[in-house]
């Protein structure tokens, strides 16, 4: 540990440390919770930022896990302070924690900024809950660590693994198809979730504290320990140890979040088979760190880095768990030196290339070679065309072969309630070659950009052994989902863009190896269209709904508030204190 900063020089001194009546006032009121002057004074006052709740059950250690951090913190010399902070249950909140990343990115940065503290472990996992901490911290520019909550166990029925989200949907299509009872359903229900933790198939909760680690965020391995193995709870004190010493010696994240270590970030996606959503979130976060990553970043990357981790969905038999048995995301990035900024820094107070150094893979089929891959390109991919002309992105990795190259007509539905009754009609005019689109359902559209990319397959097709089929949308979809989903599609058909001019019977041609979409009618048709389009009502007429709707960004602009981005305004200065 190298203390470059003296501890006059510590921002909590601001508030305890002065001769005056306002800190008389600060250090009275923390005698008044029992603590003497000695436990904080010339100490790091560590802020941890914790998104337990009771209605997020992927968070449900965190009531104790605090304890683990709150430990480390002390044996290093540390003050702890635990702020709870706004948790998105990604299974609970309606309509969509999307409408709410940036509010939780506002309510992290605001909290470090209104309080004593000198630097921040961020304890967060649920999809959400990683880019809303990561957002905020950026902006606020503390020593920060982030602690992942870690993938649940595996699922379990009859013998069988299941995989969050990946088997809800596999085993919803056999129930409709006839193939299993009731009594199973409620079963594999009973069976997919056995612990506390995220979801462990590579969805987004998986996806984002890998790239969290990928960037530098976390600690060399922290992002693939199981939640319920010990190995996590040790883990969550040394976050607390680090963190003091982060903190002497100014290490911020604008030290660690470099455009390289960005790019590491896309590197490790493209390998891991990552959630459509890293698009998004990453992108988000990077010009929160004022570095201008896009949507041709990720391009770039797909075509040079294959998907090289064999868990689901994009893989077909692993999970999270044997993802960690196999070496976990230092296993992964060892395989792909080559294509990685190995002298990046890190938390650690290390690079990259340190901390990866002696890495090993314990699985070759978890963890594949890149001369083995799972599939041979990135497990995404960026489309443009006069239907997307800012990009949408599919996952070619975890959908039918066949769909890569595809024409069909368009049957379109204006909002999910009509798309969900007509699915069901066994009388609906569909057939397995069909371009299912859903419009209405993107950042201003659904609001909030909700996860309904991947449309069911109509019953009729599903009796008849159909499982996929090309759907486009401008929603996004549950990193556990899978099939010939296009998604983001921007600018998005609720303020006018090309989806909202599809109509029923419309041919639409994608080529996923040429990155192309395009919607098969004269452009005169389409001006046509275009001046006859009207735009829908308002969403919202007050509150934080209305906020939202007019400061949203689109999806291949990360969905951040214009106001929020590093380019909008001078940096916010330091709290008075009078």
């Amino acid at each position: 540990m190298s203390n470059k900063r003296n501890p006059a020089g510590l921002r909590s001194a601001r508030w305890f440390a002065p001769d005056d009546l306002r800190a008389f006032g600060h250090r009275s009121r923390a005698m008044q919770m029992g603590y003497a002057p000695e436990e904080w004074k010339g100490r790091p006052v560590i802020a941890i930022l914790n998104t337990w709740s009771d209605a997020q059950p992927c968070h449900m250690h965190f009531k104790s896990r605090v304890d683990d951090v709150k430990r480390g913190i002390l044996m290093a010399g540390g003050f702890p302070m635990e702020l709870p902070a706004l948790s998105l249950s990604e299974s609970f909140l309606k309509p969509t924690t999307m409408l709410y990343r940036n509010m939780l990115a506002m309510d992290a940065e605001e909290l470090l900024r209104g309080h004593p503290v000198d630097g921040v472990v961020l304890m967060g996992g649920c999809d959400k809950t990683t880019p809303g901490l990561l957002l905020g911290a950026t902006s606020m520019n503390l020593p920060t660590i982030y602690l992942p909550a870690g993938p649940m166990l595996r699922g379990n029925w009859k013998g069988k693994t299941l995989g969050s989200g990946s088997d809800a949907w596999k085993y919803w299509d056999e129930r409709r198809a006839g193939k299993i009872s009731d009594k199973d359903w409620v079963d594999v229900e009973a069976g997919i979730a056995r612990s506390y933790g995220t979801c462990m198939t590579m969805g987004t909760a998986s996806t984002m504290t890998a790239i969290a680690e990928s960037i530098g965020m976390t600690l060399p391995g922290a992002s693939s320990i199981p939640a319920a193995d010990a190995g996590h709870i040790r883990m969550a004190s040394e976050c607390g140890r680090r963190i003091v010493e982060m903190v002497w010696e100014d290490l911020t994240p604008d030290k660690i979040q470099t455009r390289r270590a960005f790019e590491n970030a896309i590197t490790v996606a493209m390998a891991m088979g990552c959630s459509t959503n890293a698009i998004i979130h990453l992108i988000a976060q990077a010009r929160r760190a004022g570095q201008d990553i896009g949507l041709e970043d990720f391009e770039k990357a797909s075509r040079k880095v294959p998907v090289i981790a064999n868990v689901r969905p994009s893989g077909d038999q692993y999970l999270m768990e044997d993802f960690f048995y196999a070496g976990g995301l230092p296993g992964l990035m060892s395989r792909i030196r080559e294509h990685l900024h190995l002298d990046v820094m890190t938390v650690t107070g290390q690079t990259l290339g340190d901390n990866i150094a002696r890495a090993e893979v314990y699985n070759d089929d978890v963890i594949r070679t890149v001369k083995d891959p799972i599939y041979a390109e990135g497990a995404l991919a960026v489309l443009k065309g006069n239907l997307a002309p800012d990009g949408c992105v599919i996952k070619p990795s975890a959908c039918e072969p066949r769909f890569l190259k595809h024409t069909g007509p368009a049957l379109v539905f204006d909002d999910y309630p009509s798309m969900k009754k007509a699915i069901d009609d066994p009388n609906l005019d569909v057939t397995a070659d069909h371009v299912l689109i859903l419009r209405n359902a993107g950042p201003q559209g659904g609001p909030g950009m909700p996860e309904w990319g991947m449309l069911p397959i109509p019953t009729k097709l599903v009796k008849q052994g159909v499982r996929d089929m090309v759907r486009l949308s401008d929603a996004r979809m549950s990193g556990t989902s899978y099939g010939a989903c296009i998604l983001h599609v921007s600018p998005e058909s609720y303020i006018g863009g090309p989806l909202a001019l599809v109509r029923n019977g419309d041919k639409i041609t994608l080529d996923v190896n040429a990155r192309t979409i395009n919607l098969d009618v004269p452009e005169a048709e389409l001006a046509k269209r275009r001046a006859e389009w009207k735009a829908p009502e308002p969403r919202y007429e007050r509150g934080y709904g209305w906020m939202f709707t007019r400061h949203i960004k689109q999806a291949n602009e990360g969905c951040d508030f214009d106001f929020l981005e590093t380019g909008f305004g001078a940096p916010v200065e330091e709290p008075p204190i009078y």
